[in-house]
């Protein structure tokens, strides 16, 4: 095979050890073992740089991976490869084979390095994921006060649709003191909900006890904790938005559906779009886009491929708030292809549209332009209206196609 790398050093990466193995012109193959620990790891930087390496390349193992990068990144090319691009030949399975096998790729050009965004966008990454873990352990805090509310036969969620709204919060106050009646109790609504006066007041007719209160109280005092740390931790976001990412951060919010969440594609994809050399390529790379399915010529559905999983998520999101907005391009879109995709798929090709959207208007720094709901139809206009004549006709009309003035 052509050598494309002159000197190179596959790794082996492991939660205690690195093997590395280090090959090139005018360089003995040597394998070497370090622990994971700070200081060894700076050890085999130094040894690398004393022999002159200038590629580094290492499987994408769980975390493990990271701290070897931290400290290699500022000094070598280092590649991070998928674990199932670079399998090794069957029965040849050892550290030291593994990091051989590596170093041998990497010399001959045949590793694809994966997608790995400069340190603020990661830095950036940890804080929005993080944030969603907290919304989740929220609702789901919010979800067991409804469970115990229940064990009380207390049916305040069958009559509120949101348990946490201004009206709920004061009733559960009041539950929790055990001093008001449901009458009483039923008047504190507000909004539409105090047209429901008399539903409501049958729903807080319960068998409310001391267990219940303390678990409720429990719960919502974890919730007032978590809900003070997302509020310090949205805070965090926007400073590191204001600090490294506000031009493409107001640019994604002309996007209707990712305004509340420009943050979060950001955080996943990062602000320069040079490195992905085409739209198809973030698409592939984000898990938007089908596979291919061939065989003897004959193409098959394909299925999304695996791609980053929590930009899939916010993605489909992303589809389903398009989906209610109404009067709007991607409006206009969902509901061209959810009658013969089903609502699935027609989420998943919405949020795909908003990816190729994200992707041009960072790499060419425009904003988002509304094409409307008429788009689509103008664009087919002829196919459309042909499809309804030749319906008529099989109806037994004459049909006569005249454009109005």
């Amino acid at each position: 095979m052509e050598i494309l790398v002159d000197r190179a050093c596959g790794m082996d990466v492991h939660k205690a050890t690195v093997v590395a193995c280090i090959m090139g012109t005018g360089i003995k193959k040597e394998i070497r073992t370090y622990t994971t620990m700070t200081n060894d790891l700076l050890r085999l930087k130094d040894w690398l740089t004393d022999n002159r390496i200038t590629h580094v390349a290492m499987e994408s193992t769980g975390v493990y991976w990271k701290p070897v990068f931290n400290i290699l990144e500022d000094s070598f090319d280092v590649i991070l490869a998928n674990a199932r691009h670079v399998k090794n030949v069957p029965g040849r399975k050892t550290d030291a084979e593994d990091s051989g096998w590596l170093c041998k790729l990497l010399r001959s050009g045949l590793i694809r390095g994966s997608f790995i965004p400069p340190k603020e966008v990661r830095e950036l990454r940890d804080l929005t994921r993080y944030k969603r873990k907290l919304i989740q352990t929220i609702t789901s805090e919010k979800q067991r006060v409804e469970k115990i509310l229940e064990d009380a036969n207390i049916k305040l969620s069958s009559i509120a649709s949101n348990t946490f709204g201004a009206s709920g919060k004061r009733i559960i106050e009041e539950l929790m003191k055990g001093e008001l009646k449901p009458e009483a109790m039923a008047e504190l609504t507000k909004g539409r909900l105090r047209s429901r006066k008399a539903e409501m007041k049958e729903a807080l007719v319960g068998n409310m006890e001391d267990h219940h209160r303390f678990m409720i109280q429990a719960h919502l005092t974890h919730i007032a904790m978590m809900e003070g740390l997302l509020s310090t931790v949205e805070q965090k976001i926007q400073e590191t938005i204001d600090r490294h990412f506000k031009e493409g951060f107001e640019l994604l919010k002309t996007i209707p559906p990712v305004k509340d969440s420009a943050s979060v594609v950001i955080a996943e994809i990062g602000v320069n779009m040079d490195l992905f050399p085409t739209e198809m390529h973030l698409s592939s790379w984000s898990g938007m886009s089908p596979g291919n399915n061939e065989s003897a010529g004959k193409k098959k559905p394909g299925v999304t491929t695996h791609g980053n999983k929590h930009l899939k998520t916010i993605l489909t999101e992303f589809g389903w708030i398009a989906s209610k907005m109404k009067g709007t391009y991607l409006w206009s879109k969902y509901h061209s292809l959810v009658g013969r995709r089903g609502k699935k798929k027609a989420l998943v090709a919405v949020g795909h549209k908003i990816l190729i959207m994200c992707y041009h208007i960072l790499k060419y720094k425009v904003p988002y332009k509304e094409l409307g709901p008429r788009h689509l139809d103008e664009r087919r206009k002829d196919r459309i209206a042909k499809s309804y004549i030749k319906r008529l006709s099989s109806l037994g009309y004459a049909v006569t196609v005249k454009e109005a003035a």
